[in-house]
C-alpha cells in the first residue's frame, strides 16, 4: 500500500485528471484489495469520510459506507436536508468545516461546480461520487471489471469500447478512461444528445497522447461494430424526469439489444451502470443474458472504491 499517496491529484474530481500510471495503480489495488480484503483491514483505521447525497443513490452510499468499514473507517451519510448547504450556507464555508472533521469527503451532487468548489476550499481529498457532468468511481469500476473479464488491464490494449445512449455524465468519464488502458470508445448518440464539446475534447487529448481513438456518432450499430463491451445507461437520468417521454421518442433506435449485440465481437460483454430499465435502454434479454456483466460490474465498485480512499484517505 505504501505510506504516501500514489495519486498525483489530491482529488478525484475527473478521470482526465489521472495519468496512466495512477489509473493502472488504482486498478492494480482494487484487484488486490478484492483478493485479500483482511490485507485492508485497517487501512483507513481512525479515519473518517464524510459523504454528500443531494441524489438518491443504492451503489454509491453503499459501497462507499460499506467500503469505509471494511478498511476500518467510519463514513458518515449527510443529505443535503441533513446539513446547512440544503440550508443555502455557501458551499466555500461547508467545506472549510468538513474538512475540520473528517479526513475526506464524497459528493454525489447535481452541478459538478458543486464538487469542484467543495476540493477548492477544502483541506481534505474530495471524491467525485456523481455528479450531472461526471461519474469517475463507476468508470473506474467499469474498467476494473472489464480488467477481470479479459485477463488484466494489459489485455484491454487495442480493444474497443462501445457506449450506446445519452451523451451523459457516464459516456463522458467512460471516453477519459479508455485511453488510460488504450481502448478505442465509440459513443452512439441521438442527435441533440451528443456528449458535450468540451468533454470530447478532453477526451480526445488523452487519446491522442495515447494513441487510441475516441469516435462520435448516431449509429448504434457502428458503434457497436467490433466492440468487445457494449455499454448503456438510462435515457433520462435523475433531474431529466420532466423530459422522460420525449427522450424515450428520441432514442428509440437506441436499445441495446441482441442485434446490436451480434455485431460486437464474439466474446464481447454488455455492461449497465444500473439501474436498468428492461425494455428501454437495453433489452431484457441482453440485461439478463449469457453476455451480461452488470452484477460482477456493481459489485466491483465496492472494491474500485476502496482503492481510491486508501490512496488519497490512508
Amino acid at each position: 500500500m505504501g505510506d504516501r499517496t500514489r495519486l498525483k491529484a489530491n482529488h478525484l474530481i475527473s478521470l482526465h485528471d489521472l495519468s496512466g500510471e495512477d489509473f493502472h495503480g488504482l486498478l492494480d489495488l482494487a484487484a488486490r484489495v478484492k483478493i485479500a480484503p483482511s490485507s485492508f483491514a485497517d487501512a483507513l483505521a481512525g479515519k473518517s469520510l464524510g459523504m454528500i447525497f443531494e441524489k438518491s443513490s443504492t451503489r454509491t452510499r453503499v459501497s462507499f459506507e460499506v467500503g469505509m468499514f471494511q478498511l476500518g473507517g467510519q463514513a458518515l451519510f449527510l443529505s443535503s436536508r441533513d446539513i446547512q448547504l440544503g440550508r443555502g450556507e455557501p458551499i466555500s464555508d461547508t467545506a472549510k468545516v468538513l474538512s475540520r472533521y473528517v479526513h475526506g469527503v464524497m459528493a454525489r451532487t447535481f452541478a459538478h461546480q458543486t464538487v469542484v468548489e467543495l476540493a477548492r476550499h477544502g483541506s481534505v481529498p474530495v471524491i467525485n461520487g456523481l455528479t450531472d457532468d461526471l461519474h469517475p468511481c463507476q468508470a473506474l469500476a467499469d474498467y476494473f471489471t472489464l480488467s477481470e473479464i479479459f485477463g488484466g488491464a494489459g489485455e484491454l490494449k487495442g480493444r474497443k469500447i462501445a457506449y450506446i445512449g445519452d451523451g451523459n455524465n457516464m459516456a463522458h468519464s467512460l471516453m477519459h478512461g479508455a485511453p488510460k488502458v488504450g481502448m478505442d470508445i465509440a459513443v452512439a448518440s441521438p442527435k441533440g444528445y451528443q456528449v458535450r464539446d468540451s468533454y470530447l475534447a478532453s477526451a480526445r487529448e488523452d487519446a491522442a497522447a495515447a494513441g487510441t481513438r475516441v469516435e462520435v456518432t448516431d449509429d448504434p450499430e457502428a458503434a457497436a461494430s467490433g466492440a468487445s463491451c457494449v455499454y448503456t445507461d438510462v435515457w433520462a437520468s435523475m433531474g431529466q424526469e420532466e423530459e422522460a417521454r420525449e427522450r424515450v421518442r428520441a432514442f428509440e433506435s437506441f436499445t441495446v439489444d441482441g442485434a446490436i449485440m451480434a455485431r460486437a465481437e464474439s466474446d464481447a460483454v454488455f455492461l449497465h451502470c444500473l439501474p436498468a430499465h428492461r425494455g428501454e435502454e437495453v433489452a431484457a434479454e441482453v440485461a439478463d443474458g449469457a453476455q451480461s456483466r452488470i452484477f460482477d460490474q456493481a459489485e466491483n465498485r465496492l472494491h474500485a472504491q476502496k482503492a481510491i480512499m486508501i490512496e488519497l484517505i490512508g
